[in-house]
């Protein structure tokens, strides 16, 4: 768990990663022909239509949120099948070139430019973003990575529609045995491209983590 004023300098990245994510999601909907997302205002930067105040808050106290789901219909896309991969890959995708954009300019600025807060926030950016990215391609419902499971492979429509239903409960079980076991499988999942590219992305300011 974070501290109080880590939680603050910390809340930037998140903010961003959040809005980001979401609103690649209604981007990548609206050009495969969807407007339904840009008719639920969901089409836009503006932080506040996309935070979930739970999931955010989750985010700081466990490492893990979620934002306001984006409304989709694949019946209105041009190609449902590779619409609705577009629009699950878009959110990921949006994270890691986030990170990149914001690694970027903590290594231009890193030689004395930027005070040990502002090289916080900008680093905490960074890695928030890989993690938003990397968790969310997870395969299991509700995250991205089964969607995209699901454009890609064939599967039985009864079949889709358990998972979709019982995923979610799978993954918060995940999510709770790792932390009251110490096994943390969803961390080492997620961790090791996250360390590993974070430390590409980062070099030695990596280690202010």
């Amino acid at each position: 768990m974070l501290g109080i004023r880590e939680m603050i300098l910390g809340l930037p990245g998140m903010l961003l990663g959040l809005t980001f994510h979401e609103f690649a999601h209604a981007y990548a909907a609206y050009r495969s022909g969807d407007p339904t997302a840009s008719y639920s205002g969901r089409l836009t930067l503006n932080p506040l239509p996309h935070i979930d105040p739970l999931g955010f808050l989750a985010l700081f106290l466990f490492g893990f949120g979620w934002a306001k789901p984006v409304p989709v219909n694949p019946a209105l896309m041009r190609k449902p099948k590779e619409g609705m991969l577009f629009v699950s890959i878009a959110g990921p995708f949006a994270n890691f070139l986030l990170a990149v954009a914001i690694a970027l300019l903590f290594r231009l600025g890193c030689r004395g430019l930027f005070n040990n807060g502002l090289s916080f926030m900008l680093q905490f950016a960074v890695l928030i973003n890989l993690v938003l990215a990397f968790f969310n391609l997870i395969p299991v419902p509700p995250l991205d990575g089964s969607k995209i499971l699901f454009s890609l492979v064939n599967v039985r429509a009864e079949t889709q529609i358990f998972l979709e239903r019982t995923g979610p409960l799978f993954l918060l079980f995940l999510i709770m045995f790792s932390r009251l076991s110490g096994l943390n499988l969803l961390g080492t999942v997620v961790g090791y491209p996250v360390v590993f590219i974070g430390r590409v992305l980062l070099g030695q300011g990596y280690g202010a983590f």
